[in-house]
């Protein structure tokens, strides 16, 4: 597709290779920032310009995060790439580390010029062998180039870059919990404030990007922010990729225009699988409410849209359902995704987590009575906003959308004891 950012190398041989990369302009924005030179305070206003958006689920503005790193200061500073990708119905990053792992250390690169690091960790979720490799061939490979290491090509910049593979857990993926599992504590989230901009990875100034939005970042300084921002929409920066999986005839990642109808991106997935009826979509990741499909067929893939229909964008994981989905069913099995997946720090989710699952599971089996539902709507309320993280707001988002949109599903669970779905 014309316009690709992060997915313009794939069709290439082996585009993994320095070779390749080089050969496409890969590091030539790193020798301008860095002797031309270019200011970081250039840098950070270009991507603010740009409107990139973080990519991990936030969408916190990028240029914004990074102008809260301190200057100035005269001990260390650490950007953190966050790989670990633990989004259920995500799986863009890892196709970025596996194709074209130059192009994230080009950006991180540049981004610790940016914000004064001098030392950058990639931490990588531990099941993905192959892209690990990868992205650890290429920091090799840009070492022996000059392009990483001390005085970077003949400048001031000195950035050592690591990598680090966590284990599995799907809480690691929230930033204080990723900085707390890298100093080699158990992966649970911090308070805040502070903020890691004042006191993140060893009580220094950290800055923690996704794998996609500093990915992003050397095309942003090749053709401008402007450039960037125009690709998309305002306050929606660029093109993003989105992972559409579930009911449909051609599952995978697809980089696309911030603002692509979501009806379009569904047709280049193949449409729904079997020409069945769509039913219901996740669009940001299994932590994000469901939309009913006759809705989200009206709506744009961007941040401010999907907000508008009643979800977020997330991660840009979508998540296709057909009429052929019990909706029951599919609470039931996010709702023991996050009773597994809660690091049991705070009560609310510790325990509203299991609750959620035991009262889901309790309907799907045909034991459901009528008072249920208006239990769990009264557990996701005791959980919602009482937690460190975000995890006890991810496990409600799917149980409290799906009754708000398909309460018939449920009424029909509690009163004949089976599903309303062949």
């Amino acid at each position: 597709m014309a316009n690709e950012v992060c997915f313009q190398n794939l069709h290439l041989k082996e585009p993994w290779t320095l070779s390749t990369y080089a050969s496409t302009g890969g590091y030539d924005m790193l020798r301008k920032v860095l002797q031309t030179p270019v200011s970081p305070e250039d840098i950070i206003n270009e991507v603010k310009k740009s409107a990139l958006r973080g990519r991990g689920g936030a969408g916190f503005p990028t240029g914004l995060k990074w102008s809260f790193m301190p200057k100035g200061v005269g001990h260390p500073k650490y950007l953190l790439c966050n790989a670990d990708e633990g989004e259920p119905g995500t799986c863009k990053d890892r196709d970025i580390m596996r194709y074209d792992p130059h192009r994230l250390i080009e950006g991180m690169a540049i981004a610790a010029y940016a914000i004064g690091a001098n030392v950058g960790y990639i931490y990588i979720r531990g099941e993905f062998y192959e892209p690990w490799e990868r992205v650890q061939n290429a920091i090799d490979e840009a070492y022996a180039a000059g392009f990483l290491g001390k005085n970077i090509l003949g400048s001031d910049l000195s950035f050592d870059l690591y990598t680090h593979r966590g284990a599995g857990a799907y809480i690691c993926g929230e930033e204080t919990a990723l900085i707390e599992s890298l100093e080699g504590k158990k992966g649970q989230p911090r308070f805040k404030p502070p903020f890691p901009a004042s006191y993140g990875l060893y009580g220094r100034p950290t800055t923690v990007n996704n794998v996609e939005t500093l990915a992003s970042v050397p095309d942003i300084i090749r053709h401008g922010g402007e450039w960037f921002l125009n690709l998309g929409k305002p306050n929606n920066g660029g093109t993003k990729l989105f992972s559409v999986t579930g009911h449909v005839n051609k599952p995978g990642n697809f980089e696309v225009p911030m603002g692509t109808p979501f009806r379009e991106l569904l047709a280049m997935a193949g449409g729904v699988r079997d020409g069945r009826k769509l039913k219901a979509v996740i669009p940001g990741g299994s932590s994000t409410p469901m939309v009913p499909g006759e809705v989200m067929m009206e709506v744009n893939m961007d941040y401010d849209s999907i907000s508008k229909a009643g979800s977020m964008l997330g991660a840009g994981s979508v998540i296709v359902m057909d009429e052929t989905t019990c909706i029951v069913q599919a609470a039931e099995r996010m709702a023991r995704f996050y009773y597994d997946e809660s690091c049991g720090q705070c009560t609310p989710c510790r325990e509203g987590t299991g609750w959620l699952y035991r009262i889901l599971r309790r309907i799907e089996s045909g034991q459901g009575t009528e008072a249920d539902l208006e239990l769990l709507l009264n557990l996701g309320n005791n959980i919602e906003g009482r937690t460190i993280c975000a995890l006890g707001d991810a496990a409600v988002a799917p149980v409290a959308s799906s009754i708000k949109h398909f309460r018939a599903e449920y009424e029909h669970h509690i009163k004949h004891g089976r599903c309303l779905v062949a």
